[in-house]
């Protein structure tokens, strides 16, 4: 009597696109989570579960290439966290943005470290521009919510130093173990962002009207009147000051 012979895996030949794709999850996967310079083609190709070659075959040159298509698909990623319909409170959809953004961050926590930390081997002309273009979309988006189409040089600069303390903070929120909780930094970057315009709005007239028509739009229980009432009683001292 002999054996039944042993059941064969059905095999399924992948398109080029889908084989790009494949290995591009796989680079996605293990730039997300260590830096550039820690990770080899070996290391994508065991991910992949192909050879070395066949790597080489979709991404001739080498693993720049493939660090920069990565990259360029993590960019695009991240450019859509601040992507938000422009309805209803603009710190509420702030904090959407915000929310969306942390958990970017926290999935791709070794690999966004390294990004906005630069000094990597990997790091060319190319891939900076990629980093400075979804600063420059982010700052657009905000501006977007806060409603001033065509900003002056001290709003631009305001909101672009806000983008630039939010990448800060992330980065301190993840060398200190993503603490305070995601839903803290949020509200606190929340809150800065409303005291830069405040500050702002004190010295820049085009600020000003930008702030007296996001006020209108904001509800009492909203972060702009909490942050209100939390000020009050701490600035009241200084009232010896006027």
């Amino acid at each position: 009597m002999t054996s039944p012979a042993p059941a064969t895996r059905a095999y399924r030949r992948l398109s080029v696109e889908e084989r790009r794709r494949q290995l591009l999850a796989a680079a996605l996967t293990l730039f997300a989570h260590r830096p550039p310079d820690e990770v080899s083609l070996d290391d994508v190709a065991e991910a992949a579960g192909v050879s070395r070659p066949l790597v080489y075959r979709y991404f001739p040159g080498g693993k720049q290439q493939l660090y920069e298509t990565a990259l360029r698909s993590a960019a695009d990623q991240l450019e859509l966290c601040f992507t938000e319909p422009p309805a209803g409170p603009p710190t509420e959809r702030v904090s959407r943005v915000l929310d969306r953004y942390l958990v970017f961050v926290d999935e791709h926590d070794a690999g966004f470290s390294a990004l906005l930390r630069g000094g990597s081997v990997a790091e060319t002309s190319r891939t900076t521009a990629i980093v400075d273009e979804v600063r420059r979309a982010a700052a657009e988006q905000i501006l977007v919510h806060i409603g001033v189409a065509r900003p002056g040089p001290r709003l631009r600069m305001m909101v672009r130093t806000w983008i630039a303390a939010v990448e800060a903070a992330s980065l301190i929120w993840l060398d200190e173990e993503k603490q305070p909780p995601a839903g803290e930094l949020r509200d606190w970057l929340v809150d800065h962002l409303i005291a830069l315009l405040a500050a702002t709005a004190a010295t820049d007239e085009e600020t000003a009207e930008a702030v007296r028509e996001l006020v209108a739009l904001e509800k009492p229980s909203g972060p702009m009147g909490v942050l209100a009432r939390r000020v009050g009683p701490v600035v009241g001292d200084a009232g010896g000051l006027l």
